[in-house]
């Protein structure tokens, strides 16, 4: 019955395609929004992680993005503010043989759901988050969000930005998450690749997205998405391989101490430079800060990814013990143990 089981999944996996994931409802997103490429690319990567369509669940909060339930012909759940985290928590809790999926944004994810964020990520509990960074609260109309820029003018700082912005993967690395990325909404090779790497990972992972929000705080990522100045301006982090960058890849990366610094390959060879090792947390740390000063490539890729047990687990291990200590419990024995009474029919006990 077993084999013929496994042999029934491994059929419905080889016809599952990303057709298969695309729901009944109009895509209502402005034209041009980066939600596209991560609704696409989640699409195309799923049939491709050797899962069965039941078993995937998509969890959103309130955004632009948290419309992705409503796109994606799996389970789903929108939540409310902040929450998403919060939900997809339980449901894995609750259904450990699901692959959950929350869909947030930098506001959602990093404003009133940030305690939500940085608790999921300390507990380990097996979610994939993909925070859509726009920098701008893009559904409300454009206040500033946790990410938006110090100076930056909005609807709510018509003044400039005074405060200090989030770096979502130093949050994210603070908070002892176990696999840490970044991507962009414009590249979908790299995009798909970091969402089958977060799919493999047991344990929280979180990608932080740039993505452009067109009308609010349209190319505010351009920088390092457009072909003429995005191979100067950023440096892909890949397990085992040196740091080389540029256009002509004719720059690379070194430590001086613990800080990073740019060289030219003409005066280096690739041997000289620093090998990124998505193992060691204090490297996380340090390629994490390295573009806060001019000059410095924005990093893209995997910055952390290491094994700790998991909240399920350890949630498992646990009622496995108290069952094998003291026996299966029964509801009812104890819903009547102690002081109980009947209601009667006029209210009177």
């Amino acid at each position: 019955m077993k084999e013929e089981q496994n042999a029934e999944l491994q059929e419905q996996l080889k016809t599952f395609t990303a057709k298969d994931l695309a729901s009944d409802q109009d895509v209502r997103w402005c034209p041009g929004c980066g939600d596209y490429a991560m609704l696409s690319q989640l699409q195309r990567a799923l049939p491709e992680v050797g899962i069965a369509k039941e078993d995937i669940a998509i969890v959103a909060g309130i955004g632009c993005s948290s419309r992705f339930p409503y796109y994606m012909s799996t389970y789903g759940f929108h939540g409310i503010h902040g929450r998403a985290v919060a939900i997809a928590s339980g449901l894995k809790s609750g259904h450990p043989k699901l692959s959950v999926w929350v869909a947030t944004g930098d506001g959602d994810c990093l404003s009133i759901g940030g305690n939500h964020f940085i608790h999921a990520l300390r507990r380990n509990i097996d979610i994939n988050i993909m925070m859509f960074n726009n920098q701008i609260y893009a559904l409300t109309k454009g206040q500033y969000s946790p990410t938006s820029q110090h100076g930056q003018k909005t609807k709510t700082s018509p003044q400039g930005v005074i405060d200090h912005p989030f770096n979502p993967v130093l949050i994210a690395l603070g908070a002892e998450g176990t696999f840490v990325s970044r991507s962009m909404d414009r590249d979908p090779k790299h995009l798909k690749e970091m969402m089958l790497r977060m799919a493999a990972h047991k344990g929280t992972s979180f990608i932080d997205v740039l993505q452009n929000c067109v009308i609010f705080n349209d190319k505010t990522f351009d920088l390092y998405t457009n072909k003429e100045t995005r191979g100067d301006n950023t440096i892909l982090l890949e397990h085992g391989k040196p740091l080389v960058f540029g256009k002509e890849r004719d720059k690379g990366i070194r430590l001086d101490g613990f800080k990073p610094k740019v060289v030219s390959m003409s005066d280096y060879s690739e041997s000289d430079l620093l090998v990124h090792d998505e193992k060691s947390k204090e490297l996380a740390f340090i390629l994490a800060h390295m573009n806060d000063q001019p000059g410095y490539p924005m990093p893209l890729g995997v910055f952390l990814d290491i094994k700790r047990t998991t909240y399920e687990d350890e949630l498992d291990r646990q009622v496995a013990e108290a069952i094998e200590k003291k026996g299966k419990g029964d509801l009812d024995e104890l819903l009547l143990d102690g002081q109980t009474w009947e209601i009667g029919d006029n209210g009177n006990d």
